[in-house]
């Protein structure tokens, strides 16, 4: 069953300046191709089973090769199959812009098509593949509401056109932030659903979403440290927090037992910038981890983390954690009911049971 958050959400609009399309292009449903893809330059999809279809030039050869190698898979789902494979390999344009949302971190990668579809072994499991500039990793919370919606959708392969999607994301590549517009309210869930997505929302990343925007809102700055420590004492932590200001690479301290004294201390460091950080801070907690003699360090970076700074912390697995805003809401998700009640007042979530729809 599927947590759900309900938070109040706006829907916002510009007028086209350009015609771009924009694709929603996902790497695996558990982001198993995620890092091949961006180490690569490439844009993938599954179906490795399928040979190389470049030479195939219309969907009706393609349909008969699909049934071939999957003669069970029924009839609407296969015709869905059939047309996301069709538009990755012959829909999609050089020129084109991919949204790649990403499973190890709460971002999504955005990048321009380079070339034609290739059918290429780039790894084990990367076989059918377009070639791919990656431009900019933005977090999620970046985004619209209604753009976060339409990149929700179940389907590996899919053109995001509603609500100007593709100049909007085109000017947050130019500009790393949102274009200015008029709010208005959002369409609900069931208006929203075309054909491609037609009972195929992920209804519990789009409620985490809500959920961000409103942390972005309610607690930027000093107080997203604030947040943190109120993780920490729901788990059991005894906290000290430092004030705003120099605070010497110390944001919050955190130790187990009656006063704070035993093992495992924690020493936090969080940054409210949507910039992801960098190996350098990695690093800079790690000096200031031995300073304060803590065998533990949590790095909490609201705008993410560059790949050399991933790639770090899990050098030193045993002895840092890194949190970026999607971890931070799965750590709120597990330890919201141990909040104190006037924690809770500032952060109102209310969960709530809903059936799973099969995809089929």
């Amino acid at each position: 069953m599927h947590r759900v958050y309900l938070i109040k959400l706006v829907h916002l609009s510009v007028p086209n300046t350009q015609d771009m399309a924009l694709w929603l292009v996902r790497a695996g449903s558990h982001g198993e191709q995620e890092q091949g893809a961006l180490e690569h330059s490439v844009a993938t999809i599954g179906w490795n089973e399928m040979p190389d279809i470049s030479k195939i030039d219309n969907k009706n050869k393609l349909k008969e090769l699909y049934l071939k190698l999957n003669p069970n898979t029924k009839k609407m789902r296969a015709a869905r199959m059939i047309g996301q494979i069709w538009d990755f390999a012959k829909e999609i344009e050089k020129g084109d812009l991919i949204a790649f949302p990403l499973k190890s971190q709460s971002s999504i990668a955005l990048g321009r098509v380079e070339g034609n579809y290739q059918f290429k072994e780039v790894t084990p499991n990367i076989k059918h593949i377009r070639p791919v500039k990656w431009l900019r990793t933005i977090p999620r919370s970046q985004f619209d509401q209604d753009i976060l919606f339409s990149f929700g959708a179940f389907s590996t392969v899919c053109q995001i056109k509603r609500n100007d999607a593709e100049n909007r994301v085109r000017k947050i590549l130019e500009k790393g932030q949102i274009v200015e517009k008029n709010t208005t309210i959002i369409e609900s869930v069931t208006t929203e659903r075309n054909l491609e997505e037609r009972g195929l929302i992920d209804i519990e990343q789009y409620a985490k979403d809500q959920v961000v925007k409103f942390l972005a809102a309610k607690f930027t700055g000093h107080n997203l440290a604030r947040l943190v420590e109120a993780i920490l004492k729901a788990q059991g932590y005894i906290t000290t927090k430092s004030e705003p200001g120099k605070d010497g690479g110390i944001d919050i301290l955190a130790g187990s037992g009656p006063l704070g004294f035993n093992e495992p201390r924690i020493c936090a460091q969080i940054k409210s910038s949507i910039s992801p950080i960098d190996v350098r801070i990695v690093r800079e907690l790690q000096g200031v981890m031995q300073r304060v003699e803590a065998k533990q360090g949590l790095l909490v970076s609201w705008g993410g983390f560059t790949k050399d700074a991933i790639s770090e912390a899990r050098n030193i697995f045993f002895t840092m954690r890194l949190w970026d805003q999607g971890a931070l809401l799965n750590e709120i998700e597990k330890h919201y009911e141990q909040f104190e009640d006037e924690f809770k007042a500032e952060l109102p979530l209310k969960r709530i049971w809903t059936l799973v729809e099969e995809i089929e």
